[in-house]
C-alpha cells in the first residue's frame, strides 16, 4: 500500500463537472485565481464532506493507506479539519491534516483564523491514526508577521510547518520583492521551519537551497502530475535532498499513476528513474515521523475498515454528485 505525501481533499468534487473558467488561464497565478481559489471559496461543510469522502473512497481502491492533506476553504474555516478527520477515520486512512493559512482573501484576520483552526485541531483531536500540524498556503500569500506566528506556533505545539514552496517563479519573485534572496530564506529568517517541516514542490529552488533545507531536517514532496499539468517545470534540484517523498497535489490518490508520471517527467528532464524511485516509498518514513505509525501499523488500521463495497461507493458518489451540483451553482 502507499502514502500520498501531499494532497488536497477539498478538490474531491473537481472531477464531477467543475465548470471551466470563463477565460483560460495563461500562467500559474491565473490558474489559481480562475480555478482553484474559486473552488475553495465556494466550499461549505456538506460539499467538503462529500468531496473528501469521494476522494478517499477512490484512494482506498487504489491502495492509499495514509496521506498528508493541505486544506483551504476560506468561507468554512472553523471546524473544517474535523470534517476531513471524520472522513479519513471512516475510510480507514491514516492522515496528517492542516489548514493552509493565507491572507489572499481577508488579510491578516483570515490568516489568524486559519492558524487558530490548526491550533484547535492539534490540541483537541484524539482520533487514532490522525494528527494535525501547522499550515501556510504559500509564502507569497502571507505577511512576515503571519510566517513568524506560524513558526512560533510550531515551536509551542511541538509540531512542524506544511507549505507550498517555490512551485512557480512567482513565489521567488515575491520573496525578492520583500527583500529576501528567496522564499526558503524568508521562512528561515523568520524562524518558521522546524526540523521535519514539509516543503511542497521546490521546483524553483537551487540545489544549494535544497541541501540547506535538507540539512535543517526538512522534507520535500514532489508532485509530478501537478507540475506537468501546471507547466511549472521539473524540480531537478531535489536531487540534493535527503528526504523527498511523492504526492499528488489534489490529483486523484492513485500513487501508481503518480509513480508513472515521476518516471516520465524525470526521463524527459534528462534524469534516471532509478535515482528518484525511492521517493515512491519515502512517504512511509514521513508518516512514521509525524504519526508514529509504521507501514504495518497503517495497513492494519486500513484493514479494519476494508475497501468500500459497490453499494457504499454508489451512495458516496450520489452524495458527491448532489453536492457538486450545489458547489458549481455557488462557483
Amino acid at each position: 500500500m502507499f502514502v500520498n505525501s501531499h494532497t488536497h481533499l477539498y478538490s474531491g468534487l473537481a472531477p464531477l463537472g467543475m465548470p471551466p473558467p470563463a477565460e483560460p488561464p495563461q500562467n500559474f497565478l491565473q490558474n489559481l485565481e480562475r480555478i482553484w481559489w474559486r473552488l475553495d471559496r465556494a466550499l461549505d461543510g456538506p460539499s467538503l464532506r462529500a468531496g473528501a469522502r469521494y476522494y478517499l473512497a477512490h484512494a482506498r481502491q487504489t491502495g492509499t493507506a495514509a496521506l498528508i492533506d493541505h486544506h483551504e476553504s476560506p468561507n468554512f474555516i472553523e471546524g473544517s479539519l474535523d470534517v476531513l478527520a471524520e472522513a479519513c477515520l471512516e475510510a480507514g486512512i491514516a492522515a496528517v491534516l492542516c489548514y493552509g493559512s493565507t491572507e489572499r482573501n481577508g488579510g491578516g484576520e483570515e490568516a489568524r483564523r486559519g492558524l487558530h483552526e490548526c491550533r484547535r485541531f492539534i490540541l483537541e483531536n484524539r482520533r487514532q491514526g490522525i494528527v494535525g500540524l501547522v499550515g501556510l498556503h504559500a509564502s507569497f500569500t502571507v505577511s512576515d508577521e503571519t510566517i513568524r506566528t506560524a513558526g512560533a506556533m510550531c515551536r509551542e505545539l511541538n509540531t512542524v510547518l506544511h507549505i507550498h514552496l517555490a512551485e512557480d517563479r512567482a513565489d521567488v519573485d515575491d520573496a525578492r520583492r520583500r527583500g529576501y534572496p528567496g522564499p526558503l530564506q524568508r521562512l528561515m529568517a523568520l524562524d518558521a521551519l522546524p526540523a521535519g517541516s514539509i516543503l511542497v514542490h521546490g521546483v524553483h529552488l537551487s540545489a544549494h537551497d535544497v541541501a540547506q533545507a535538507s540539512d535543517a531536517g526538512c522534507w520535500f514532496v514532489q508532485n509530478p502530475r501537478s507540475n506537468r499539468k501546471n507547466r511549472v517545470g521539473y524540480p531537478s534540484a531535489l536531487r540534493a535532498g535527503a528526504r523527498v517523498a511523492l504526492g499528488t497535489d489534489g490529483f486523484p490518490s492513485d500513487m501508481c499513476d503518480e509513480a508513472v508520471a515521476l518516471e516520465e517527467t524525470t526521463t524527459a528532464a534528462g534524469g534516471r528513474f532509478e535515482d528518484v524511485a525511492s521517493r515512491v516509498d519515502a512517504g512511509w518514513r514521513l508518516i512514521e515521523e509525524r504519526l508514529g505509525l509504521t507501514q504495518d501499523d497503517a495497513e492494519r488500521l486500513s484493514a479494519i475498515h476494508g475497501p468500500p463495497g459497490s453499494t457504499e461507493l454508489e451512495t458516496i458518489e450520489a452524495e458527491a454528485r448532489e453536492q457538486a451540483s450545489r458547489l458549481w451553482a455557488r462557483w
